[in-house]
């Protein structure tokens, strides 16, 4: 039994099976039943995984091999990968505080089925198994379980393996800071602000470089708002840096690298980054936005594949990824990573995007498996986010929101003015969301700034998926009722929201009528709103009704996600992608004058004049 003896696993918390909600499946970790898993360990079973040591370079991510063996083998045997190691849970409270040493209350990272790759298991009770592991602050073991997902019994546990340091800072996250010439920093570490001073170590390419302090912060199980993630979907989410690097010269290229100064005087570095810096609000400059909401993430060496709904993430990903030079901003408009409480799916997330959020700055919108949970303030009382309330993806990700906890804020690209609500707090008339949504759309100088787009998670627009039509509304209930008396005001271009898993494009609209009939070159003025959905960024998709509507000019069940190219003042490209091969699959132009803008249209300039 070797090493196996030091577990005693007694089970006591109850594993949250989280609400299934239309279109998004449960989450995978969910269908694992740890509170009524026992101990059943078998002299002749082992499990043994090697290298021993990972990222001894400095890599992190790595490939292991695992070999085990059982006595009894059977088609449902599963493999759990555990971290911490000691994942003994013999007095764990029902409301877990961490304990220490480590003594975790925990559903797997992630998990396979011991046949995955070794069809024969079954007949001979040997096989193998390859995973890729990444750097989460802690060491492994790997447990092997036989009774199913649903009445697991542990047979054999592994040896523990490790990262060379897996306190180092990994994982940087760039974002466009409160003004336009600030771009923030935040990465993930093991050092908390007693072992070390987090810093940037940053400056123009090929120029002098300096250091920049960061802020840093950190959850406890108290943090989040009920289970799994307060119970077993809990795992210390380690030490949140964020650093501010300020006066940037438009457009320019920056070196950076993340790094921790240890109390002893040494420095431990990530390796070097890079990325260019905003234009200034109104400049003239090839500017590309990409937009998409809902990907979640998926594992690359297959596992959680028992139920996953996340099954484009991983192309959306390296569709980005491959096309990352033709790239300067992103925009993931809600429904990040659906952890829905399993903390450690935020680390498997932003290893991920990392190729991404390194290079471009990676802006979230607040979507229902981030922030709903009854009695929280969230405007929808369900249990989207699996306990988490907001608290993780806003510590996680920066916003240059006033108030993290509201991430309503707006975001000044150059010719752009982004205006991102939270559709997860009241937008209504009246409301502080409300004021906000009106002063980003009015404030904006669209002689300097003609593109004004509009992006929030729920569909507050229009959208023809069969839950919003047999509500009959076609769109979130309340949606757009306050909402189109200000995108007609101010002249929005185009809103984009997520979380319908499919693409669709509406006519200009307002009040439900199509204000122009061209489809794919607008000239002068819209008179109305071209709204979009592109909530088809991974995660299973959303069906369509069978009812026609007259405004819906595309449709598309796939994954995918739009971009948006202003060439200047004058001249923008709308385009639709699908993740499968980066192909563009819909797609239309506005040519327009500033006096297109200035042009009034119904409801959009005052009904009062010097005459009357």
């Amino acid at each position: 039994m070797g090493e196996s003896k030091f577990v005693s696993l007694t089970f006591l918390l109850v594993c949250s099976v989280l609400q299934r909600v239309w279109s998004h499946g449960d989450q995978p970790l969910s269908k694992v039943s740890v509170h009524k898993a026992t101990v059943s360990l078998l002299d002749l079973a082992y499990i043994k995984a090697s290298p021993a040591i990972l990222g001894q370079e400095g890599q992190t991510a790595e490939w292991i091999t695992l070999e085990y063996s059982s006595p009894i083998p059977s088609i449902d045997d599963w493999i759990g990968v555990f971290s911490p190691a000691n994942f003994s849970a013999s007095t764990c409270p029902k409301e877990n505080g961490r304990v220490y040493p480590p003594l975790l209350c925990s559903a797997p990272i992630k998990y396979q089925y011991a046949n995955y790759s070794s069809p024969l298991y079954k007949e001979h009770g040997k096989g193998f198994l390859k995973l890729r592991l990444i750097n989460q602050r802690s060491d492994f073991s790997f447990a092997l379980f036989s009774g199913g997902l649903s009445n697991p019994k542990l047979v054999a546990v592994s040896n523990k393996i490790t990262f060379a340091n897996p306190n180092a800072p990994v994982y940087p996250r760039l974002a466009q800071g409160k003004s336009w010439n600030e771009m923030s920093v935040t990465w993930t570490s093991g050092y908390g602000i007693n072992d070390a001073e987090p810093l940037v170590q940053w400056g123009p390419k090929g120029g002098d470089h300096m250091h920049s302090p960061a802020e840093t912060l950190t959850l406890t199980s108290e943090s989040m708002c009920g289970a799994p993630a307060r119970t077993v979907g809990w795992r210390d989410p380690g030490y949140i840096h964020t650093s501010h690097l300020k006066e940037l010269w438009p457009n320019r290229i920056y070196e950076y690298k993340i790094g921790h100064k240890l109390n002893n005087a040494t420095l431990i570095w990530s390796r070097n980054y890079q990325f260019k810096a905003p234009p200034f609000p109104g400049q003239k400059s090839l500017q590309r936005v990409v937009i998409f909401g809902d990907m979640g993430k998926h594992e690359v060496d297959g596992s959680n594949e028992y139920n996953n709904f996340q099954h484009g993430s991983i192309n959306t990903t390296m569709q980005l990824i491959q096309d990352l030079k033709n790239i300067d901003l992103v925009f993931h408009i809600g429904d990040i990573c659906y952890a829905n409480g399993y903390l450690s799916q935020w680390d498997q997330f932003t290893e991920q995007v990392e190729p991404i959020a390194s290079a471009v700055p990676y802006m979230i919108a607040s979507g229902n498996h981030e922030r709903d949970w009854p009695g929280t303030g969230s405007f929808y009382e369900n249990k989207d986010s699996g306990g988490e309330c907001g608290v993780l993806a806003q510590t996680m990700f920066y916003t240059p929101a006033a108030n993290r906890a509201k991430v309503w804020y707006s975001v000044d690209y150059g010719m752009f003015r982004f205006c991102i609500a939270d559709t997860e707090h009241d937008w209504r008339e009246g409301t502080e969301q409300y004021k906000f949504i009106e002063h980003c759309l009015a404030s904006v100088d669209r002689q300097k700034q003609p593109w004004l787009i509009f992006l929030a998670h729920r569909v507050l627009g229009y959208s023809s998926c069969i839950c919003y039509a047999e509500e009959g509304s076609f769109a979130e209930p309340m949606g757009r009722e306050s909402l189109q008396k200000l995108w007609q005001k101010y002249k929005v271009d185009i809103a984009i929201y997520g979380h319908v898993h499919n693409y669709q494009r509406t006519c200009p609209i307002y009040q439900n009528i199509c204000t122009n009939e061209e489809k794919h070159h607008y000239k002068g003025t819209l008179k109305g709103t071209i709204h979009i959905v592109a909530g088809g960024g991974g995660a299973s998709l959303s069906t369509f009704t069978s009812l026609k509507t007259k405004w819906s000019i595309f449709k598309d069940y796939d994954y995918g996600f739009v971009k948006l190219t202003a060439f200047d003042h004058s001249n923008l490209l709308f385009e639709y992608k699908k993740s499968r091969d980066g192909k563009v699959y819909d797609s239309f132009n506005i040519s327009r004058d500033y006096r297109d803008i200035l042009a009034c249209t119904m409801d959009s300039c005052p009904s009062i004049t010097m005459a009357s």
